[in-house]
């Protein structure tokens, strides 16, 4: 397992935008309070990792239908599917000068009752301690999902299976991928969005 950056200009994994908006001022104040109580870098991702986790809810894990995209709409609403929360991870780790990207995985959605393989976002993360680049997934955790902070032994959201077609993605990209944001900003609900979840990349066309 090799994870890379897909740009070597490090300040592309730094910037401010509509979708990764760090610049709200609710996102500045949690990056602040956050960032005042670590006593290093690792420590302030570990947090920020763990509050987007545990205090922002997958939105199919509590039934809210609204579909959120940018890390200021995540906050608002209280909750996002996984790659709105990635955009939210982004936002608080950029607001500190720590790059951060996305990357994706390929996987079933669900074994009985939706056997089809979709895209799920997640997040690379470079520790500048350990000259590093690592994945966390902040998806949220439930029964079956254990996802942790972790620098040396990787523990994400799911296992890829590729006995089952399942695919992992070990690129780190600079920008959430097009495809994914037109998903989110096209469907109106979250019902509708489950219909026509991300099945391509930009990235790969």
């Amino acid at each position: 397992m090799s994870i890379t950056p897909f740009t070597d200009n490090i300040s592309e994994y730094l910037k401010s935008d509509d979708v990764i908006d760090y610049n709200n001022e609710t996102i500045t104040q949690i990056a602040d309070s956050l960032y005042q109580n670590a006593e290093s870098e690792i420590e302030y991702i570990k947090a920020a990792y763990e509050f987007v986790r545990d205090k922002v809810p997958h939105s199919a894990d509590i039934n809210e239908d609204i579909i959120t995209c940018s890390a200021s709409e995540v906050l608002k609403a209280g909750h996002g599917i996984c790659f709105a929360k990635s955009h939210l991870l982004a936002a608080l780790l950029r607001c500190k000068s720590i790059p951060t990207g996305f990357c994706y995985q390929k996987l079933i959605l669900d074994d009985e009752t939706a056997p089809v393989l979709i895209y799920h976002g997640l997040n690379g993360v470079y520790i500048k301690e350990c000259n590093k680049w690592i994945r966390l997934d902040a998806r949220g955790n439930k029964e079956g999902v254990n996802a942790q902070f972790s620098i040396d032994e990787e523990q994400l959201a799911f296992p890829v299976r590729a006995e089952k077609g399942e695919e992992d993605g070990f690129v780190v990209y600079h920008n959430p991928d097009k495809k994914i944001l037109e998903k989110l900003r096209n469907n109106k609900t979250r019902t509708e969005l489950w219909d026509d979840l991300p099945t391509e990349l930009e990235y790969n066309s």
